[in-house]
């Protein structure tokens, strides 16, 4: 069994993969630093969970856009199940060209969502992922990133919203019921929803416009849940995007 974790700026999301599959799934708040002996204790959970034992663990790989985590979780990793995990970064072979001014500077998560979108649906393809910020990779029919897009996540624009003023309540991000609000909370929840769903589809339109071939639309991230069934831009809406691109990596660097 292959134990595969995304380290992003808001969760730790850890995955128990055998083969294709994936067996199990759990989160841990970026945002409170851990021990390494912390982590070994949620690790050891999650997987008697599971239904596993560390003994089941063949190997680890790692996908990081939060240095600072690193240090502590690759400690942990190394005492529990006594073996470095692999780390997407320089020097891992990805089956992904990257042609952009300085390759180096893409992020990890990216460039596996970016593999796991070309090795299950196919090229050309716009990858999408809805996370603490909102990112547009596309990848061309032959496997290479040629451009990417770099924005606010719905999240932080909200965070934003009422935090920098003085009577609007913290709220839910869900899809509203309609753009006809009556009250302060469903106005703002409507505010939020169609003004992100509106820049989904002109950031979109503008791709196909610039490209000017056909190409699908793969979209990722917790926050895409609430947007995949309420446009036709979007092809595919997949949350283990990330964890696919982590096992197909994985299989080009196997130890």
């Amino acid at each position: 069994m292959l134990m595969a974790v995304d380290i992003g700026n808001t969760n730790i999301v850890i995955g128990f993969l055998e083969g294709e599959r994936i067996v199990g799934s759990y989160r841990i708040t970026t945002k409170a630093l851990h021990t390494s002996d912390e982590y070994t204790v949620m690790i050891s959970q999650f997987l008697q969970i599971s239904g596993y034992t560390r003994r089941d663990v063949e190997d680890v790989i790692v996908c990081s856009v939060v240095p600072k985590v690193m240090h502590s979780f690759r400690a942990s990793i190394i005492k529990f199940l006594g073996f470095e995990p692999m780390v997407v970064g320089p020097g891992i072979k990805t089956g992904i060209n990257i042609h952009m001014d300085d390759p180096k500077t893409m992020g990890a998560d990216c460039l596996t969502d970016c593999v796991g979108a070309y090795y299950t649906y196919g090229g050309p393809v716009l990858v999408a992922d809805f996370g603490t910020a909102t990112t547009f990779n596309y990848v061309d029919g032959k496997g290479t990133i040629r451009a990417g897009y770099i924005t606010t996540g719905i999240r932080a624009g909200a965070e934003a919203l009422w935090g920098q003023t003085a009577q609007l309540p913290e709220v839910e991000i869900v899809r509203p019921k309609s753009i006809l609000a009556t009250n302060t909370r469903s106005a703002m929840q409507a505010g939020l929803y169609y003004t992100f769903l509106g820049g989904i589809e002109r950031t979109v339109q503008q791709f196909r416009e610039e490209i000017g071939e056909p190409f699908k639309v793969v979209t990722t991230g917790g926050l895409g849940r609430i947007f995949k069934d309420d446009t036709d831009v979007i092809d595919v809406y997949d949350p283990d995007l990330i964890f696919k691109g982590m096992a197909l990596i994985y299989k080009r660097n196997v130890r």
